[in-house]
């Protein structure tokens, strides 16, 4: 009890820490913080930013100076407009100016093709009047061919995933980028989750942009080389990347418990002192097993323990309840497998029930009422283009993705988050979560727990991030053939009527379409898959042992558990109690000797 009032009062003592802070920097303008008049109006004008964020204010002065930085902080702070208003800053400044010929100046790093077109687009709007300052982007997915033609041409700031520019480092020879003087690693933790820590460390070689190696180039180059490294959460492979790309960085946007600063440096830098007065940092460690993350204020955070063979009838009983309450929202529901956002989205689209009344199919009508859209890594990248785009420019749509769509896409207007199935990681909470709330703007987010699971919530609350019970009372605002029901208090969830005649109806829609049935199979096979991988100390909460896979069928809307996988599970169990005995009563031995002899 003591330990969740101290947590309560240190929430509230950052959440007032923040206000003011956020105060104090929106009285500034772009202009004041040293960037170009023109520039600070195309920010206005294009993008809508009449004041910087915190963030921005603490970044653009020091980016300006010329230091390396790491940055840290919350998702949809924006940091994007952080570190690309001083680039376009000092590249519009250049006498003579810069050409196509001159090649690459500027290089953004990012973890996934979403994200690469997103920032792509926002550079197109700064840009806007600075015409001679050629953005451009490279990407796994694109015709190589044609991406080889605009790097010969040149292109002034590429943005690009790792793998892709590795290849082009390696093998496009017209790739001129002797003029380079940026290095930026946006979403950094996401780029070393997704396996790129032996590309990012060999564009660095071929760079030359190791933090001693940098050095020494700036001493025979007319501008010294600047990196920059971007990420919401702090872990060891982070650390790592900033250790060996980074130069005495300024660091903001982290705690003092998350900083040690060298002992050796007299700390005399603050938000408000000159650019040029020294605010020499060095990196010594970053605790991300028991740190703090950053989450917006103003985001409500819920969880909602539901039975694993309700969790379908209660997600389609939320979604309908949004979209009732505001028909203009947008909402992202994220799930752990390819296979489930195809079967949830073609359950979503298609599926009808009109509950209101006793008549049949004549007065059957689409359960949700609103546009439906799906993302996920399998997606031919034009279709990932489309989705993309389109759900940016719609009022009021839902999107079901995997965690494609977790790291720094924004997507205006998202009121509400919805975790289907588990992160995991806590860091990945963070970022799902980060889809909302963003750039001031109030959210929501929740997330599904089995009751089997509710020791996640206390391994979220190590990271600071915790949550309140989302209560199920809509479901009784949700009439049977236009007529309330009574609903005792005693009644379980799984027998409430509202959810039992959902349900039933699910599961009569599912046997009646083979094609979606087959779908719902896959998305069966691919989930269990997916929650035996959880790693570390999540084993313990996320255990596969204590599922009811027939429950786990219901949750897919099936009447019967897929048979394949039930017995594929109880053969991989049975082989390794069979392996285990072997082991210990010293079979191989024997089997060993008795092969020699």
């Amino acid at each position: 009890m003591k330990k969740t009032q101290k947590t309560n009062k240190e929430k509230e003592s950052n959440t007032k820490t923040q206000t003011k802070e956020s105060e104090i920097f929106a009285s500034c303008s772009f202009s004041s913080l040293g960037l170009h008049s023109t520039l600070s109006e195309q920010l206005q004008e294009r993008l809508g930013f009449e004041a910087p964020t915190l963030v921005q204010a603490q970044a653009i002065p020091v980016i300006l100076s010329g230091r390396h930085v790491l940055v840290n902080a919350e998702t949809g702070s924006g940091k994007t407009i952080a570190y690309l208003a001083p680039i376009i800053h000092y590249l519009q400044g250049y006498n003579p100016r810069i050409e196509r010929s001159h090649g690459t100046f500027a290089l953004v790093l990012v973890p996934t093709r979403e994200l690469c077109l997103q920032v792509y687009e926002i550079l197109q709007k700064l840009l806007h009047r600075f015409h001679w300052i050629v953005p451009g982007y490279v990407m796994g997915g694109e015709n190589r061919n044609k991406e080889k033609a605009r790097l010969r041409k040149g292109i002034s700031i590429l943005i690009a995933t790792p793998g892709r520019l590795l290849d082009h480092l390696k093998n496009t020879s017209s790739f001129v980028h002797t003029n380079l003087r940026w290095i930026i690693f946006d979403e950094a933790d996401r780029i070393l989750e997704l396996g790129f820590g032996k590309d990012i460390e060999e564009i660095l070689d071929l760079l030359g942009s190791r933090a001693n190696e940098s050095v020494e180039m700036g001493k025979s180059s007319e501008f010294k080389r600047q990196n920059l490294l971007l990420s919401a959460t702090l872990n060891e492979k982070v650390n790592h990347l900033s250790k060996i790309s980074l130069e005495n960085p300024v660091m903001i946007g982290l705690d003092n418990m998350k900083m040690q600063p060298d002992s050796s440096v007299n700390q005399t830098g603050s938000l408000g002192s000159d650019v040029d007065e020294d605010l020499d940092y060095s990196i010594k460690s970053v605790n991300s097993s028991s740190g703090d993350y950053r989450l917006p204020a103003q985001l409500v955070q819920r969880f909602v323990k539901v039975p694993c063979g309700s969790r379908l009838a209660v997600l389609l009983s939320i979604l309908k309840h949004l979209f009732e309450r505001e028909a203009s929202q947008k909402v992202v529901v994220f799930f752990s497998t390819c296979d489930a956002v195809d079967f949830h989205y073609m359950l979503l689209s298609e599926f009808q029930w009109s509950p209101y009344s006793q008549f049949e199919e004549e007065l059957k009508q689409m359960f949700l009422k609103c546009k439906t859209f799906r993302l996920h890594g399998n997606m031919k990248q034009e279709d990932r283009r489309t989705t993309f785009s389109a759900f940016k420019t719609e009022k009021s749509a839902l999107l079901v993705s995997t965690d494609v769509a977790a790291r720094g896409l924004d997507f205006p207007k998202v009121r509400c988050i919805i975790q289907y199935d588990s992160p995991g990681e806590a860091s990945e909470y963070v970022h799902r979560v980060g889809r909302t709330a963003r750039l001031g703007e109030r959210g929501e987010s929740l997330l599904f727990l089995q009751p089997i699971e509710v020791d996640y919530l206390q391994d979220l609350e190590k990271h600071g991030v915790s949550l309140t019970e989302y209560p199920l009372k809509i479901i009784d605002s949700f009439p049977l053939h236009s007529q309330m029901h009574r609903v005792k208090k005693f009644v379980s969830l799984e027998s409430h009527p509202w959810v039992v005649s959902l349900q039933t109806e699910l599961e009569s829609y599912i046997s009646a379409e083979p094609k979606i049935k087959k779908q719902a199979k896959d998305a069966f096979c691919s989930w269990v898959r997916a929650y035996t991988a959880h790693r570390g100390d999540l084993k313990q909460i996320f255990m596969v042992k204590k599922l009811h896979l027939g429950h786990v069928a219901k949750s897919f809307a099936l009447r019967e558990q897929p048979s394949l996988v039930g017995k594929t599970f109880q053969n991989q169990s049975k082989k390794r109690k069979r392996d285990m005995k072997q082991k210990q009563k010293g079979l191989f031995k024997k089997r060993k000797v008795a092969s020699k002899t």
